[in-house]
């Protein structure tokens, strides 16, 4: 479902506002509606640095100009969302435009690890929209349970599952899962 292009204006507005309240910790727009999220859990965060740290290690060979970054805003304005991923890759030049956050067309792989709070938003919500903005991979890394899905194709049409431990494809990279860890009780 897309929103008018005047409400998600506003929302964006709303948006950009809500950072400087204390215990805010990221903010996102989907489906008309502003969704605001807790900062992270540490293993999270492990999580996000581990994965991020392999795909840099081999980028330069696969996507020369490409990083791996979290901590941006990926906008779709046309399909009125605003969303941050933990991680994704996109050419590194982009980083110096006056833009606030990343278009779709520029990146090419997201990653979100699930988090304790709403896992529902990670299996749900962001792969249609992350499909719909036509982002050709999304990694999706469950700590909760030590597994995670790799969604690729058209509109995510290939599903491979995976469980902590095991090498997995992701595009073109290969990715170690045992040095994830799982969240504790």
């Amino acid at each position: 479902m897309s929103i008018d292009a005047d409400t998600y204006a506003r929302l964006r507005e709303i948006a950009n506002q809500l950072p400087q309240i204390p215990g805010i910790g990221r903010v996102e727009i989907a489906h008309g509606e502003i969704v605001m999220m807790m900062s992270p859990v540490k293993r999270h965060e492990l999580a996000v640095l581990k994965l991020a740290r392999q795909l840099n290690d081999q980028l330069p060979d696969t996507h020369p100009g490409y990083i791996a970054h979290g901590g941006a805003d990926l906008e779709d304005v046309g399909l009125g969302r605003l969303r941050r991923p933990d991680i994704m890759v996109f050419p590194e030049a982009s980083l110096m435009d006056e833009d606030a956050a990343f278009h779709p067309s520029d990146v090419i792989l997201v990653v979100e690890v699930v988090s304790k709070s709403n896992p529902e938003n990670d299996y749900e919500e962001k792969v249609r929209d992350y499909a719909a903005m036509g982002i050709p991979l999304y990694l999706l890394v469950d700590p909760r349970v030590g597994t995670g899905i790799v969604h690729s194709g058209p509109k995510y049409a290939s599903v491979e599952r995976f469980a902590f431990g095991d090498t997995i494809k992701v595009g073109p990279w290969q990715l170690d899962t045992s040095v994830l860890l799982t969240y504790g009780p």
